[in-house]
């Protein structure tokens, strides 16, 4: 399912690293360990909307995020998912999987703009896309 010639918005490649590629969509891990996130990019080119997806591929990102959501969930054992494709900053579409607890920094309120971001240790990220590896794509 990959296309050629698609290549990550310069803003999210700054802003995560790669996990992997799921047969539609790039997994990616935001570098703020302020809240377990994950990012969902389907590769396509010059994609913004969901919409812009075919049906096939639409169904299948859903498939992808929920993939990526359950694995998460597990991981975490967090209160509340929040999923979301908004791209009002990056154009290219992404979808948000963040795992929420009732003790983040910015409950219940959104995400974005709340505490700045804290970037993973190194050794820390290494250990976190090892496990969301394991459960993304081994299951459990």
């Amino acid at each position: 399912m990959p296309e050629t010639g698609f290549s990550l918005h310069p803003q999210l490649a700054k802003d995560t690293v790669s996990l992997g590629d799921l047969p539609l969509s790039r997994v990616l891990l935001i570098d703020d360990s302020t809240y377990p996130w994950l990012l969902l990019v389907p590769r396509r080119r010059e994609v913004s909307e969901i919409t812009d997806l075919g049906a096939i591929e639409r169904a299948h990102l859903m498939t992808e995020i929920t993939q990526v959501a359950d694995a998460l969930k597990a991981e975490t054992d967090c209160h509340k998912l929040n999923i979301a494709a908004l791209g009002n900053v990056v154009p290219q579409l992404h979808v948000h999987v963040i795992a929420r607890f009732r003790s983040d920094a910015a409950w219940p309120r959104p995400v974005w703009g709340q505490v700045a971001p804290t970037p993973y240790a190194p050794a820390q990220r290494a250990e976190v896309i090892a496990r969301l590896r394991h459960r993304i794509w081994l299951g459990s």
